[in-house]
């Protein structure tokens, strides 16, 4: 691919969500290849890392003017309460979560949390496998959807950690809390951590129960006001130094969504699966104008 697209693709991700391509396809068991083994998917995330890394390489000798990186999911850790053992619980969710696959990125070694929650299911990053994994990027892609409220769960070994739903929040389809802030939260954190030099938000967005009308018209403006916000938000890290250069609404269209096959849309273009007509929802509509414009007014009507 970096032969034959290399002189007209000028901006690469090597691995998209490795989190969850280990968590859920070897841990949890609920995408392929449905495994659940916490050894195995500490294994597998070892490889991807080791994957990204040589994959970087490549690119390097076959492209070498194109901008390469990696994309993660990402949430902000936040605690149930002051107490310390939330406080503490919350670090190592952030060390799973956000961490896990960014550390070895930027520092060469797995966040110390991990070792001790996993002790030797953890692999060890040789200094060779760090050399691989560590390599200079471009950019760092993130993904963010919500955040996580954390307390911690005293009985069981791992990272004893339990979330915690909060009652009467918005939520998408999804059953994801709507939180536009946790972008702003999550950015700044990263870059405190990591200072990449740039960073993309390859993927926000949400899912909600679309209608088609008999006009063809779909009103989504939940999806708008979402969209909208987490804009602000966004706004907001930048003006606090987060070297933020672009972002990617998900998605396009209604499409696939993994275990969920095609019950969750989370398009800007309704997809009408039985004739396959796309039909641009009232938030592509919008969006439009808001890349045109390259502006969003966050106080403008919602009618």
């Amino acid at each position: 691919a970096f032969r034959l697209l290399g002189d007209r693709v000028t901006r690469w991700i090597t691995l998209n969500e490795p989190w969850c391509v280990a968590f859920l396809g070897y841990q949890s068991g609920e995408h392929a290849p449905g495994l659940q083994d916490r050894a195995l998917c500490l294994q597998a995330g070892h490889t991807l890392l080791l994957a990204h890394g040589l994959a970087v390489e490549r690119c390097r000798q076959a492209a070498p003017h194109a901008e390469i990186g990696i994309t993660v999911n990402v949430s902000p850790a936040q605690p149930a309460s002051s107490r310390a053992e939330d406080l503490e619980a919350a670090a190592r969710y952030d060390a799973w979560m956000n961490r896990w696959f960014l550390d070895p990125i930027y520092r060469g070694e797995y966040p110390d949390a991990l070792r001790e929650a996993f002790g030797a299911e953890l692999p060890v990053i040789s200094g060779d496998e760090a050399a691989v994994i560590s390599v200079p990027t471009d950019f760092l892609g993130v993904n963010y959807y919500s955040r996580t409220v954390v307390a911690n769960q005293p009985a069981g070994d791992g990272l004893r950690i339990r979330t915690v739903p909060t009652p009467g929040a918005p939520v998408t389809e999804m059953g994801w809390e709507i939180y536009p802030d946790g972008l702003r939260e999550i950015l700044l954190h990263l870059n405190a951590l990591y200072h990449p030099a740039a960073v993309y938000i390859t993927e926000n967005g949400a899912a909600f129960n679309d209608v088609l009308a008999e006009n063809d018209a779909v009103d989504d403006e939940p999806r708008r006001v979402f969209l909208r916000d987490h804009f602000a938000a966004a706004h907001r890290a930048i003006q606090e130094g987060v070297p933020l250069r672009g972002y990617y609404v998900w998605s396009l269209m209604d499409n696939f969504e993994w275990a969920f096959g095609y019950t969750r849309r989370f398009g800007i273009v309704y997809c009408d699966y039985p004739t396959q007509r796309r039909i641009p929802k009232r938030s592509a509509l919008w969006y439009s104008g808001v890349t045109a414009s390259n502006a969003v007014d966050t106080e403008e009507d919602s009618a």
